[in-house]
């Protein structure tokens, strides 16, 4: 799943928070956005949550949408980091 202003996939720019998978094939994700404010606050979790739903062995996708703790451009991977040509150290 990719942002839609950002052309890199949610899980390196660092929106994914926790992935847990239990063995009855039910899937437990925590995400965040790049703001609170984000236009797509609406939309995305349930993206999210329809093509997690995709992957075979799950039964159900259920994402939780979290601000704490806010996100931060360190929480991007080195990969997305280096697609955006962003380099060096960020604040908190």
């Amino acid at each position: 799943v990719y942002d839609p202003e950002i052309p890199v996939n949610i899980y390196e720019l660092g929106l994914i928070y926790k992935i847990d998978v239990k063995k009855d094939g039910l899937v437990d994700i925590t995400m965040t956005l790049t703001s609170p404010f984000c236009p797509v606050a609406g939309s995305l979790p349930k993206e999210v949550a329809a093509r997690a739903s995709e992957v075979e062995g799950v039964t159900k996708a259920n994402v939780d949408l979290v601000f704490e703790p806010p996100w931060s451009m360190e929480l991007m991977s080195e990969e997305a980091k280096l697609k955006l040509n962003l380099t060096g150290n960020f604040p908190a």
